[in-house]
C-alpha cells in the first residue's frame, strides 16, 4: 500500500474472528492542531478512592497504591470513607473502621490514631497523598448508635448500609474538637508542609437517604465546626466540601448559599471559608437485550448541572471543584449483569470519553475544575475477576488501570481536535451514544512531546467494525522532525490481564506461570518499536485501525530528535 507523504502505518492488534466475520472498518480523520492551545492540561484525573479504609493497608492494596503513586509523585490523592468509624480495623464490604475516637467512663475524650496513621503512612509511602474525608459519626458521639456497623452485602438493599455512623454528633463541640485533634496530631506527625498539601472535606452525600439522618441545617452546622477546626489546627490548611450525591439539586443549592452569605455555626461570621466545592457524578448503566448498556449521558449531564450551580454564585464561581466521586455507576462493591462492563476495555474507553466530557464540559461552563476522583480501588481476597468496580483485581491490572497510565503521559496545554467520527457533546449529553460510535480525541503538548488520546467508544457492549482512523498531526515544531512515535493501546487483545484470564480457561487459583502472564498483560502495551515520524512541512500523518471499545495513546516525542 502507497501512503501519503509523512504517513506512518502503526500495527494493528490481532484479530480475534475470521475475516469473514469482522465488519469492514468505517474511516476516521482526526486533526490535531498542535499550535492551537486551549487551555491547560490539568491532571485532573490523579484522584482515585473507595469506602474500604482499610484495604490500603492490606498486600494487594499497598501494590496497587504502589503503582498509583507511581503515576505521578507526591501528587496523587485517595479518598476514603469511614475514617473516624468505631471499630476494629477489619474491613468488609462498604465498611472500614479505624477507633480514632472512644470515650471513658466519664464521657471524656479518648483518641487513638494508631489505625487512621497506619493508613496515612501507607499513602505516604508510596508517594499518595490524603483528600482527608472528614466522617463518618464515632458510635460514642452518634445521637443513634445502635446499630452501629452494618452487615451489607450485594443484593441486599443499599439503604441497609445506614447504621449509627450517619447520624449527627450529640455534642458539636466534641465533633470539632475531635477534628481538631485530628488535624493537629497529622501536622505533629508529618510536618506542616506536608499537610498543607492535602485536602480535608467534610462528610460524604449528605443528600442521600444512606449517608446522613439529619436536616441540611445540621449538615451546614456540622460542615462549619469541621471547618473551623480544621483551620484552628492548621490555618493554611486547604478544606470544603460538601461531596453531595449528583449535582446536589435544592441540597447543593442551600449548601452554596450558606458557604456564601449564610451565619456561620461555628463562628457567628457570614460565610463559611471554602477553598474547593465538591459534587459527585455518576453515569447509569443497564442490561439491554443480553448486553451491557452504559449511561454516560446521565454523568455527563450531572457534571454540566454541577458546573452550572457553581458558576451561579458570584462568591463561589472561580473556587476549585473536585468531583468526589466519577464513574460509570454508583455502587463499586455491588455485582450485577449490568455491571459487566468493568473487567473489560469498554470500562477504559468510557474514561476516555467521560474525562474528555470533564474538561469540555469546564470549558464551557467556565469554572475551575481542578481533579475527579475515580471511585474504584481493590478489594482483598476476592474471586479473580469477581466483579467489582476496581482498579486491580488480586494484584492484576484491569485495562481501565491503563487509561491512567496514558492520562499520565499527557501534560502541558491541551490542543485544539477535531473527528469526523466525534458525537457532539450536546447529542452526548442528550442522548448518550447510542447510534454511531464516538472516535475522538483528546491531545496535549508541552515541550518537545505531543500526546493524542483516541478512543472507539459505544455505550452498547456488543461487537462493531473497527475505525479505520487517519490522524492528521497540524502545526508541528521544526524541531519535531526526526521525531519518535510511541503507540500505546488497551483493547481485548492488549493491555488487558481479564482477557489472558480467559484464554487461560478463566482459572480459580491461577498457577505461578499463570499469574505472572496475567500480571504481564496487565501492563500498558506498545504496539511495537516506537516509529520515526515522517515531517512533510509541519504536518504529519499517521494511520491505524481501533477496535470498537478500544483505547490508544500516541505520543510523539521531540526531545532528542536530531536539529534539521
Amino acid at each position: 500500500m502507497k501512503l501519503p507523504l509523512g504517513c506512518v502505518w502503526l500495527a494493528l492488534g490481532a484479530a480475534t474472528a475470521s475475516a469473514a466475520d469482522i465488519p469492514a472498518p468505517f474511516p476516521v480523520t482526526i486533526s490535531v492542531e498542535a499550535g492551537q492551545p486551549i487551555g491547560m492540561m490539568k491532571p485532573i484525573w490523579r484522584f482515585f478512592g473507595a469506602d474500604e479504609p482499610n484495604y490500603a493497608t492490606m498486600k494487594d492494596g499497598k501494590k496497587l497504591l504502589g503503582e498509583l503513586g507511581a503515576l505521578r509523585p507526591q501528587d496523587v490523592f485517595f479518598r476514603a470513607h469511614n475514617l473516624l468509624c468505631s471499630g476494629d480495623g477489619v474491613p468488609a464490604l462498604k465498611w472500614g473502621s479505624t477507633n480514632a475516637y472512644t470515650e471513658d467512663a466519664q464521657g471524656r475524650a479518648v483518641y487513638d490514631w494508631t489505625i487512621v496513621d497506619r493508613i496515612f503512612d501507607t499513602y505516604r509511602a508510596r508517594g499518595v497523598r490524603p483528600y482527608v474525608e472528614i466522617g463518618f459519626m464515632p458510635e460514642a458521639l452518634s445521637t443513634h448508635p445502635e446499630p452501629y456497623q452494618h452487615d451489607w452485602r450485594p443484593g441486599l438493599s443499599y439503604n441497609r448500609i445506614a447504621t449509627g455512623w450517619s447520624y449527627p454528633p450529640k455534642d458539636y463541640a466534641k465533633w470539632a474538637e475531635l477534628v481538631y485533634q485530628w488535624v493537629r496530631h497529622s501536622v505533629e506527625r508529618y510536618g506542616r508542609a506536608e499537610v498543607e498539601h492535602w485536602w480535608w472535606e467534610t462528610w460524604n452525600e449528605a443528600n442521600g437517604a444512606s449517608y446522613w439522618h439529619g436536616t441540611p441545617e445540621e449538615f451546614y452546622k456540622l460542615h462549619d465546626y469541621a471547618v473551623d477546626a480544621v483551620r484552628r489546627a492548621l490555618p493554611t490548611a486547604r478544606v470544603g466540601g460538601a461531596d453531595v450525591a449528583g449535582a446536589g439539586g435544592k441540597f447543593m443549592a442551600g449548601f452554596l448559599a450558606h458557604c456564601a452569605r449564610g451565619t456561620n455555626y461555628a463562628t457567628g461570621q457570614t460565610g463559611t471559608p471554602t477553598d474547593f466545592l465538591s459534587f459527585h457524578a455518576k453515569g447509569s448503566p443497564g442490561f439491554v437485550d443480553g448486553h451491557v448498556r452504559l449511561g454516560i449521558a446521565a454523568q455527563l449531564k450531572t457534571l454540566d448541572a454541577g458546573f452550572a450551580m457553581i458558576a451561579a454564585v458570584p462568591e463561589l464561581k472561580d473556587k476549585p471543584i473536585v468531583i468526589g466521586e466519577s464513574d460509570p455507576d454508583g455502587c463499586a462493591a455491588c455485582q450485577g449483569p449490568q455491571l459487566g462492563y468493568r473487567n473489560t476495555a469498554l470500562y477504559a474507553s468510557y474514561e476516555a470519553a467521560v474525562f474528555a466530557g470533564h474538561y469540555a464540559l469546564a470549558d464551557r461552563r467556565g469554572v475551575n475544575l481542578d481533579a475527579a476522583c475515580t471511585w474504584a480501588f481493590e478489594f482483598e481476597d476476592q474471586p479473580y475477576f469477581a466483579g467489582q468496580r476496581t482498579l486491580a483485581n488480586n494484584g492484576l491490572d484491569l485495562p481501565v488501570m491503563n487509561v491512567f497510565r496514558m492520562f499520565a503521559q499527557m501534560g502541558g496545554d491541551r490542543v485544539r481536535t477535531q473527528s469526523t467520527g466525534e458525537i457532539p457533546l450536546e447529542t452526548m449529553m442528550r442522548s448518550g451514544v447510542r447510534g454511531a460510535p464516538d472516535v475522538a480525541a483528546l491531545a496535549s503538548r508541552a515541550p518537545g512531546r505531543l500526546c493524542v488520546l483516541v478512543w472507539h467508544y459505544h455505550d452498547d457492549d456488543v461487537p462493531g467494525p473497527a475505525a479505520d482512523v487517519t490522524l492528521a498531526l497540524n502545526g508541528l515544531p521544526p524541531e519535531a522532525a526526526g521525531a519518535q512515535v510511541t503507540h500505546y493501546r488497551i483493547d481485548a487483545d492488549h493491555s488487558n490481564s481479564y482477557a489472558v484470564w480467559r484464554q487461560l480457561g478463566s482459572p480459580t487459583a491461577p498457577s505461578e506461570a499463570e499469574y505472572v502472564k496475567m500480571e504481564q498483560a496487565g501492563k500498558l502495551t506498545a504496539l511495537g518499536a516506537p516509529a520515526a515520524l515522517g515531517l512533510a512541512g509541519d504536518r504529519a500523518s499517521l494511520r491505524f485501525a481501533l477496535p470498537r471499545q478500544g483505547v490508544s495513546l500516541l505520543v510523539v516525542d521531540w526531545t532528542g530528535a536530531p536539529r534539521p
